[in-house]
């Protein structure tokens, strides 16, 4: 058992070391950390009481519906609306929004500012 979460620990160290630290990273980790903490709890109570398998399983599952949901917020996996602040110009009456991968400004048809 103590080898178990020896190996996990160190596993979570290298896998925090080399993200980028974007939203699917970031949600992917706290997910996998959340339910390898859930999945152990339910594992210990249930069934053969092995917690390190229900970590295991745990921290998969967490770690997968944290990787999907990082993605929706970044506008992939499927996700309807791109999440983006716009402005208003009172000038032209339109507005318009800043793409940060880009770094350019574009009007809401997405034609260049």
């Amino acid at each position: 058992m103590k080898t178990t979460m020896i190996a996990l620990m160190g596993v979570g160290v290298l896998a925090a070391a080399c993200t980028s630290t974007g939203n699917v990273e970031r949600n992917a980790a706290g997910g996998a950390a959340l339910g390898a903490l859930a999945g152990a709890v339910i594992g210990n109570n249930v069934g053969s009481g092995s917690a390190g398998t229900g970590a295991a399983i745990g921290a998969a599952i967490g770690g997968t519906a944290g990787a999907v949901k990082g993605c929706r917020e970044d506008g992939g996996c499927g996700a309807t609306s791109v999440n983006r602040r716009q402005y208003y110009d009172e000038r032209a009456g339109r507005y318009y929004y800043y793409d940060s991968r880009s770094g350019r400004y574009y009007w809401e048809d997405g034609s260049s500012r």
